[in-house]
């Protein structure tokens, strides 16, 4: 399974989205800010989760993004799906296109660790991530952080 910065990314900010989204559409200035990570690099990954029909977006004032469906219904193999196209531990698909390709003697290994990776990370949705006590607790400490940005 590919676990990118940009896979890293989407679920960070889909569960910061989700757990900030009761009082309406949020903003990718407000992720940005809350996160840490930057606003144009938060505009590519929603573009693909919205392609991918995880999120929606509100246009105008008060708008910003919301979760396509329910925090049960999306796992987070799903948003790492909407961002890398394809969950892989090795980059086989690379290594074939050479010329002096020869399959590594540890090949069904790896696939094998792909698939029990996606298998385990289909079971985890968003609102079990949101019942992670740390979750919440890092959630709050970010929320300071937004707080103390706005001050400034």
């Amino acid at each position: 399974m590919r676990l990118s910065t940009k896979s890293r990314y989407a679920v960070t900010s889909l569960l910061d989205l989700v757990m900030h989204s009761d009082e309406g559409p949020v903003s990718l200035a407000d992720i940005s800010v809350r996160q840490g990570i930057s606003l144009s690099y938060l505009e590519q990954l929603f573009a693909k989760m919205r392609r991918n029909k995880l999120v929606v977006s509100t246009r105008g004032p008060g708008g910003g993004y919301s979760l396509g469906g329910s925090p049960e219904q999306v796992c987070i193999a799903d948003v790492i799906s909407a961002v890398d196209e394809e969950l892989q531990v090795a980059d086989k698909a690379v290594a074939q296109g050479t010329a002096d390709y020869e399959p590594c003697l540890t090949e069904q290994l790896w696939e094998e660790l792909s698939a029990e990776i996606e298998n385990y990370l289909t079971k985890i949705s968003l609102a079990d991530m949101m019942r992670n006590d740390e979750v919440q607790e890092l959630s709050r400490a970010h929320d300071l952080r937004q707080k103390q940005h706005s001050l400034i």
